[in-house]
């Protein structure tokens, strides 16, 4: 019998996905929800987001890449927004192979590929394992240089059955809470938070939160980074100077496994400095990904 989280009281199935945009595929895990945008003949760019916040952290992103001329991929990670929950370790192994099996279906190669917080782990595992499928490589705040140091409570949520119990009574509030801490910005809360709620619903979130923290995907991935830093791949990195999820200090061990990284630092910024800060970041993404 699978465990009463409170507040997942829906189903995903095709009935409560009617209203929802964007489209859905059937991989060999699963459901996954996506939207493909922009200029069909021009430069493909995938989003990839972190931990828990699902495809609408790339709004500005997404918006201001099909406006000129790129066709752009964004979609919720297995678990998260409206993709399924599969019952299967939340791993490296799975969110590889989901994106792997995307593009594969799209029918999309050679891509421009972003990945954002625990996104960078994951699109640093696909171009070590796929180095020609992509073109660039884009890093925003990522995870993965360094583990994520967790506060106790949360360390717990690890152990057995202590984690299924904490995270089903207390969970969806600490949750909703702790995005608050990826803002620098606290005027962008309270929407950003409310977007964020919509998926918490449908069951299977918290089964998928607590494998992801289980099966690794907040510890490091130092080699992976130093791997794909001795390619030869031009690589975009972005930081923001407050960032508390994933410490601005990290960004020094980051930038040591990928030293021809092109960093910018985004001032007075959280960990989201793409959403926080657009105008500054489009502007060099834009630049990135147009210059040879």
């Amino acid at each position: 019998m699978p465990f009463p989280y409170l507040g997942e009281t829906k189903e995903l199935n095709a009935a409560t996905r009617l209203s929802v945009e964007g489209s859905f595929v059937t991989l060999s895990d699963g459901v996954t929800h996506y939207e493909l945008g922009g200029d069909g003949r021009g430069p493909v760019v995938v989003l990839v987001h972190g931990f828990s916040v699902p495809g609408f952290i790339f709004d500005p992103t997404f918006d201001f890449l099909t406006k000129n001329g790129f066709r752009v991929l964004r979609y919720d990670l297995f678990g998260r927004g409206y993709s399924d929950r599969p019952q299967t370790p939340y791993n490296i192994d799975l969110f590889v192979r989901q994106l792997h099996e995307l593009l594969n279906v799209l029918g999309l190669k050679s891509v421009n590929l972003l990945g954002l917080s625990m996104g960078g782990p994951i699109t640093a595992s696909f171009l070590d394992q796929f180095p020609d499928s992509v073109a660039r490589h884009i890093l925003i705040d990522p995870a993965g240089a360094q583990p994520i140091e967790l506060p106790p409570l949360l360390q717990m949520v690890k152990l057995p059955m202590v984690g299924e119990l904490l995270l089903g009574l207390f969970g969806s509030a600490g949750l909703v809470k702790g995005i608050a801490a990826d803002l620098f910005t606290p005027e962008l809360v309270r929407q950003f938070q409310a977007k964020y709620k919509v998926q918490m619903q449908f069951q299977g979130f918290k089964r998928a939160i607590l494998s992801t923290m289980r099966n690794h995907m907040l510890d490091s991935f130092h080699e992976v980074y130093e791997r794909i830093g001795r390619m030869d791949k031009p690589t975009l990195l972005f930081w923001g100077r407050q960032d508390h999820t994933v410490p601005f200090e990290h960004s020094t061990d980051l930038c040591k496994a990928i030293p021809h990284a092109r960093l910018h630092v985004i001032e007075n910024c959280g960990h989201i400095p793409h959403y926080e800060k657009p105008g500054e970041v489009n502007r060099i993404l834009l630049e990135f990904l147009t210059n040879p």
